[in-house]
Order: structure tokens, then C-alpha cells, then sequence
């Protein structure tokens, strides 16, 4: 029998015939059957995430809105967890990467996927280096140490230089390869291109937004970062609601709204050159590009309408929901539902 206590994470195994062991003994007899149960580890955890009404957002629009509880993924705490898992499930039924063998996990992260992988692969047996952009938040680097990843803060610079957060991870995990005295193999995970991405939205997050809903939507809306969990959740709704409406919601400085609205990714007064920050002109973190990816590919033709969303009216979502509802989100969690404000008359 286990038990478990929320918070404090207080464990317990009770069998009747302890009392009959000697105490030398009991470590070798005592064992949990770790078969005959569904939940076993953190990736247990993942998924299956509750969807329930945001009622203030409801109520000034008069449409029923609803938010996926995406932070109750127990790993890292954001959609990320799903990708993570698949990106490691499918590099191990790949033969890529191997437990406990030394093999490294490499990655160019904004921080969320960075924090998945790193706590996921603290559960799988692999160690996990993360690059990220050096202006980024300083805590989600700061957890990664904690997690026992190795972090490179590294400057923004565009995806054509090879210093880019994303080229330098891909470069490291082929030099750990190559490199004979290392342990183990470099992986590069490539969350921006790899189908595993957006797989695991349209095996995961989709179908079970779907049962959730009972079916009952009109409009999905939500921001691209990756384009992975966009992709993947407009792919399997669409297929069984084709008059379903996907909505990009896309921060300032981000080239996707142009994309989805004029088939270019910016207008001559968002070139590179006039923006204060390489990536993403904005305050907010993990969302938007000034790229398209395989990922974001794999659905833009299902993608119906874009909405802007500026760094104010993100701010001012976030206090909104805070103050109103007792939901204390993120900058791209509150662009996702300025967005919804935005588009609710499709409702």
C-alpha cells in the first residue's frame, strides 16, 4: 500500500509480513512492485491537465472561455514537459540515447523546454546542457543549475550566426560526440524542428482538450514558440471540428502575425536593424519568432487569423487575472488570453 501527502511528499510502503522479517533482511525482501502500478516517476505526472473556465474573461465577453492547466505538469511545470518526454521517449526507441551511459542531452532553450529536459532527464538517467539567450530571466537559469544542467548564457545573436543559442547547442552535442574523451554521446534535441514537437501536442494536448470540451468549441487560440504545441493541437482538433477557428496570438517584435496575415514575416519598419533585441522585440519570454520552423510549418496552413498583442496589454492581462481570478501567470500565458479577448466574436 503507499500513501502520499501533497506538499509535503510523505511516502509510505506497508506489508504485513515485515513483521515477520529479521531486520537485517528487510531491504532485500521488502521491494515495490513497481509493475503493478500506473503512476511510477515524474513522467507520470504529465498530461491529462485539467481544463476549467476563466470566469471574469467569461463573463465580460459573454463567451465561456477555457485555459489549459498546463503548469500542473509536474516535471517543469509548462506544456514543455510533453515535448521533453517525447523528444527523449523517441530518441531512446531511436537507440540515440542510452540510461545511465554517460550521454548528454543538448539544447538551445528561451528556458521552458531547458527546465523540462533538465528535470526529465534527471529521471531517465542522462545529464542535460542548456544554451539560452543571455537575456533571458535570470531564475530560469539559476533553476537549471539547481536541476544539476550545465547552462551557457550565451549573447542574442541571429540564427545565421553560429554563436546563436540553438546552433551553439547543436555544435556541442557534435563535438561531445566526436570527442573520445567523453563520456557517453551529445544529443541534440532541436525542439524547433523535430516532429517529436508537435507529435506530442497531437497525440497528447489535442485529444484531450477535445474530451474535455465534449467537443463543444469554436475558436483554439495560442502563441508560437516553437509552433510545436500550435501545430500539433490545431492538426488533431481540426480533424475533428473543421469549422474550428485557430488563432495565432503573437507578441510584439515577432514576425508570425505578418506571416498569418500578409504571407511575409515583417514590414520595413520591423527589420532586424530597428529592433531592440535579436529574437523578439518584447518583454515577453518564450513566444514568438522571426522564423518560420519545421514546427510551426506543420500547421500554419490550418492557422485561420493572427492577432497582435503589445507588452502593455500583456501586463495588464496578467494583473487582470491575478487580481480577478487568483490565476498568477506569464507573459505568453497572458498574450494566449488577450488573444482570446481579442477573438471571442468568433464564438
Amino acid at each position: 500500500m503507499l500513501g502520499f501527502a501533497s506538499g509535503a511528499l510523505l511516502v509510505w510502503c506497508v506489508d504485513q509480513a515485515r513483521k515477520r522479517l529479521r531486520p537485517s533482511a528487510r531491504p532485500a525482501e521488502l521491494r515495490c512492485d513497481l509493475q503493478n502500478h500506473d503512476a511510477v516517476g515524474i513522467e507520470s505526472t504529465i498530461g491529462n491537465t485539467p481544463l476549467f473556465v476563466i470566469k471574469s474573461l467569461s463573463e465580460s465577453t459573454g463567451c465561456t472561455i477555457l485555459a489549459k492547466a498546463e503548469f500542473l505538469n509536474g516535471a517543469g511545470g509548462s506544456p514543455k514537459d510533453r515535448v521533453a518526454m517525447s523528444i527523449i521517449d523517441k530518441a531512446e526507441q531511436a537507440g540515440d540515447l542510452t540510461p545511465h551511459s554517460g550521454d548528454t542531452v543538448y539544447e538551445g532553450t528561451v528556458g521552458s523546454t531547458g527546465i523540462s529536459l533538465a528535470t526529465l532527464c534527471r529521471a531517465r538517467g542522462y545529464l542535460a546542457h542548456i544554451c539560452m539567450p543571455s537575456d533571458q530571466a535570470i531564475e530560469k537559469s539559476s533553476l537549471l543549475l539547481k536541476l544539476g544542467a550545465v547552462v551557457d548564457r550565451v549573447p542574442p545573436a541571429p540564427i545565421v550566426d553560429q554563436n546563436h543559442f540553438v546552433n551553439r547547442a547543436r555544435n556541442l552535442a557534435e563535438q561531445h560526440t566526436r570527442d573520445p574523451t567523453k563520456r557517453g554521446r551529445g544529443y541534440f534535441a532541436n525542439q524547433f524542428e523535430t516532429e517529436a514537437n508537435w507529435r506530442a501536442h497531437y497525440e497528447g494536448t489535442g485529444p484531450e482538450i477535445f474530451e474535455q470540451s465534449r467537443g463543444q468549441l469554436d475558436a483554439f487560440v495560442a502563441g508560437a514558440g516553437t509552433g510545436g504545441t500550435l501545430s500539433g493541437v490545431a492538426l488533431f482538433l481540426k480533424s475533428k471540428l473543421p469549422q474550428l477557428k485557430v488563432v495565432l496570438a503573437d507578441p510584439q517584435g515577432s514576425g508570425l502575425y505578418n506571416k498569418i496575415k500578409h504571407g511575409v514575416m515583417f514590414h520595413s519598419l520591423e527589420r532586424e536593424g530597428t529592433r531592440r533585441r535579436d529574437q523578439v522585440d518584447t518583454i515577453v519570454e518564450g513566444i514568438g519568432l522571426t522564423r518560420s520552423t519545421a514546427n510551426f510549418e506543420a500547421g500554419a496552413p490550418l492557422i485561420d487569423d493572427a492577432v497582435k498583442v503589445s507588452d502593455s496589454q500583456a501586463k495588464n492581462m496578467a494583473r487582470w487575472l491575478v487580481e480577478n481570478d487568483g490565476i498568477f501567470i506569464g507573459s505568453s500565458s497572458a498574450v494566449n488570453c488577450k488573444g482570446v479577448t481579442v477573438t471571442w466574436s468568433l464564438c
